[in-house]
Order: C-alpha cells, then structure tokens, then sequence
C-alpha cells in the first residue's frame, strides 16, 4: 500500500500543509483558498529565488482561461499579503521585484512526513526487512540576520512587555516624586542647574509615557509592522533611554557608587536589547 505523504513548509510563525491545502499562524488555521493558496506555495517552492509572473501565468492560469491575468495576480498576492500580515513597501516574505515578478525572502523549512496505517504498517511487518533509523540533529530554525535559534514569539513578547512596564514605572515614580528630585539636584546642583533638571524629568517622562503605552499595545495586540514602526522610532527610543539610563545616580548617597554605577550600565545596554526581542519576534523584517 502507498505511504500517505504530508508536505508541510513552515516559515517564522506560519506553516503551509500542501497536502491538507491549509495555511496556519501559531497553529490557527488561516482563511487563504484558491489562487492566492498556490501562489503561495509556488513561491514557498521557489523561495529565495524571483518567480517571475510569465511563470505564475504558466503554472496557474492555463492559456483557455481568459481572464484579467494582472488583476487576478494582483489579487492573489494582496490576499497573501494580507494573510501574512505582510506590506509591499516594507515585506517580510513576499518581495515586489518592479516588471519581473516576485521573491519569497524568508527562511523556510520543509518537511515530509510519511503517514503510514496501522493495518499497512502490521501487515507489512513481517515481509519487510528490519532497518534501524538513524536519528539525525534535530532541525533548528535560526535567525537570518541574528544567527541565533528563533525562541517562542511569546517570551520574547513577554521580555519586551515588561521593558515597557518597568520604562512607565520610572516614569510616573518621577512625575509622582518630582519634589524629591528637585530636592536632590538642590544639594549637589545651583537651583538654574536643578530646575532644569528636574523640567527635564517632565519633558522626557511625557514623552516616554505615551511612547511606552504605544509600544505596549503594539505588542500586546501583535501587530504585524512593529518591526518597521520600531526601527523608525528606535533613534528616539535611545536618546530616552540613554538619559533616564543616568537616573540611579540620583540615590548614589542611599545605594553607593558602585550600585549606581551598575544600574547606569544595565539601563545603558537596555535599548539595544529591546531592539533585538523585536528582531527576534517579527523574523523576516529587513534592516533599513
């Protein structure tokens, strides 16, 4: 009896069951049917190289078949598009190559899993001869930018949630004990200097709220282009961070220099790890 085969192409959070002709995220079955469905898979079969839409005409809209082609293409990729939660101006898996046709850019990983019945499998025990599997390394998906294994798309949500909680704690323990910074510039600082200081708390703070609660959302509601929108945003996210990353300074008299100074450092190096959960969790963003 034939083996049953299950060809299954899985690419960041997305897998393409060819056999069971279903697109699923995370394990949840997506609405992607028809042609927009084999385009996909033509260009998860070619990935990395340009299929071009002479090819696509070929293979999935025959020559008896009189239709608007560059409509119907154009519908198909957008249906994709939108299923991948991908853009044409900014693509993580499908790129746009202007008058040639298009490129899968993602890595994917294909697989073939043989489904074998029961009945088969007991009925050919006996005639067929005894082979030991040899199990090989098992495969792991990594970065294409960071060369690091990709993680579970919730911890690394998770890490950058938390960034943006303990950010909006800071600041609203300032705004709420901006008394006690101004008492603590006093004694170390003329009153131009503290007053600035502490006028600076409350600009910077009311940036950083809204900022944070941005970032919150976007992460909390998934939201597909948080790796574009956080690489635009990054240089104002750093400036921020660099100068609250001064504020432990502040309790050098309760916690000592060397605590200050250990805090300061760690906050410093802050910015640069949320840029890398980001990078981490949208697999497929391409630097700018």
């Amino acid at each position: 009896m034939p083996q049953n085969h299950s060809r299954v192409a899985r690419f960041g959070v997305f897998e393409l069951d060819l056999s069971a002709g279903e697109l699923r995220k995370s394990g949840v079955k997506l609405r992607l049917q028809g042609q927009p469905f084999q385009v996909l898979a033509l260009l998860l079969e070619r990935a990395g190289d340009v299929v071009t839409r002479e090819e696509l005409q070929q293979k999935l809209w025959p020559s008896d078949t009189f239709v608007d082609f560059d409509h119907s293409l154009n519908t198909a990729i957008n249906k994709v598009r939108e299923a991948l939660g991908d853009s044409a101006s900014s693509p993580r898996y499908v790129e746009t190559l202007a008058r040639r046709g298009y490129r899968f850019i993602a890595p994917v990983q294909n697989e073939v899993q043989s489904n074998v019945p029961n009945d088969a499998t007991s009925a050919n025990a006996d005639s067929a001869p005894t082979r030991t599997a040899t199990p090989g390394p098992p495969s792991v998906i990594l970065h294409p930018e960071l060369e690091v294994p990709i993680p579970h798309r919730a911890i690394t949500r998770g890490l950058f949630a938390l960034i943006q909680v303990m950010y909006l704690c800071f600041y609203l323990a300032a705004l709420f004990r901006l008394h006690a910074i101004q008492g603590i510039a006093d004694s170390f600082l003329p009153l131009w200097g503290a007053t600035a200081l502490a006028g600076a708390v409350m600009v910077t703070a009311g940036v950083g709220i809204p900022l944070r609660c941005y970032l919150m959302s976007a992460v909390g509601f998934d939201y597909q282009r948080l790796g574009e929108k956080f690489r635009q945003i990054f240089p104002i996210v750093l400036a921020l961070d660099q100068l609250w990353a001064v504020a432990p300074f502040l309790l050098m008299e309760k916690i000592g220099l060397g605590p200050a100074f250990a805090a300061s450092a760690a906050l410093l190096y802050l910015p640069f790890s949320e840029r890398t959960l980001i990078r981490m969790a949208y697999v497929g963003t391409r630097p700018t």
